[in-house]
């Protein structure tokens, strides 16, 4: 694949407005979820749950694509059709997650760096086959202090995440999939939106500067970070105005315009903040003359509500699929600036 098709995916993943579905979480992280509404974790209740979201009639005016755990990339759905075909016949493309989890950070108290990087080519190149046209890798990067009080993280960290992301997206290009970058500041802590901003800042520009010495090709690229916000924590907390002039210029400073696209993460904020804060950033971006579409890639903030609704209990999946519908609807109006509080209710 040339690298005028893959700008033609990235482009396409950020079409106007829509946004990305993340139903990646590993079999870990949905078990816990599961857990939350007392259901069993098996391969086909897994199956079922993300079958529901991606049949959700209507979901593709507000879903361009869908981030796959390995799992679910290789399943069919319950009349024998493909995951990726179910996909594709809609409109939507295949994504896979492509990293594997993260792992502590040697002599880094406090640090992690995420691996996967062994063998990687060969996924790459079998995840094509079976249709994904977009990869996504996540970096870790925690804010605080280390056991000892030493201020983390560290630039240590900082950098060797980076580098794995970037050699991460030249692999992936070469496979003919779109890398979404993920450096993610996260948001657990008490720590101020202040050292959230230098931390997102620091850890953009390192993104980049490996980038480019790996000679990864921008405009086939997606960007997928953390807004800069307080941490959850935080004594005080800085309102959606605040976020959206922080996100921004800690983009517009960092960020190349040659990226087509930021697709936000939701990074442990509520349904409600997620949605808020894309909307304040969306509205203050139209002033900006931004160089790059701004979008979403939600987890939590699409899947909560309708994982709720469906409890494990397939009587309720018409039920879940409103919900998911209607969630993408309220995250598709503030990707575009147009939503208001008790909108969809």
């Amino acid at each position: 694949m040339n690298n005028g098709e893959l700008n033609e995916i990235a482009r396409a993943l950020v079409a106007p407005a829509k946004g990305i579905l993340a139903a990646d979480e590993s079999t870990g992280t949905i078990t816990r979820r599961f857990d939350s509404i007392n259901t069993e974790s098996t391969e086909q209740s897994r199956r079922d749950y993300r079958e529901l979201l991606l049949r959700t009639p209507g979901a593709s005016e507000f879903i361009s694509g869908v981030i796959l755990y390995d799992e679910t990339l290789r399943q069919r759905g319950a009349d024998g059709t493909p995951i990726v075909s179910i996909l594709q016949e809609q409109g939507i493309i295949p994504g896979i997650k492509v990293d594997k989890s993260t792992h502590r950070l040697p002599n880094a108290d406090g640090e992690v760096i995420t691996e996967g990087l062994d063998g990687l080519r060969d996924r790459l190149a079998e995840y094509y086959e079976i249709g994904a046209r977009f990869a996504k890798w996540r970096a870790v990067i925690n804010i605080g202090q280390g056991s000892t009080g030493e201020s983390i993280p560290s630039q240590y960290c900082i950098d060797a995440n980076a580098h794995a992301l970037a050699r991460y997206a030249a692999l992936s290009q070469e496979a003919g999939l779109v890398p979404i970058v993920e450096p993610e500041a996260v948001m657990d802590g008490d720590h101020s939106i202040e050292r959230c901003e230098e931390v997102t800042l620091n850890a953009l520009h390192s993104t980049y500067d490996q980038l480019a010495r790996q000679r990864v090709d921008l405009s086939g690229t997606l960007l997928k970070p953390n807004m800069v916000i307080s941490g959850k924590d935080a004594a005080e907390r800085a309102d959606a105005k605040e976020v959206a002039e922080r996100t921004l210029d800690a983009f517009m400073r960092e960020v190349p315009a040659a990226v087509p696209g930021i697709v936000f993460l939701s990074g442990g904020q509520t349904d409600d903040e997620a949605t808020e804060n894309l909307q304040a950033i969306s509205v203050a971006a139209r002033d900006m003359n931004t160089p790059w579409e701004l979008s979403y890639s939600y987890g939590r903030a699409l899947q909560a509500a309708p994982l709720n609704a469906w409890s494990g209990n397939a009587a309720n999946t018409e039920a879940a699929q409103q919900e998911f519908y209607r969630r993408a609807m309220l995250v598709s109006a503030a990707r575009q600036g147009k939503y208001t509080p008790g909108m969809g209710a």
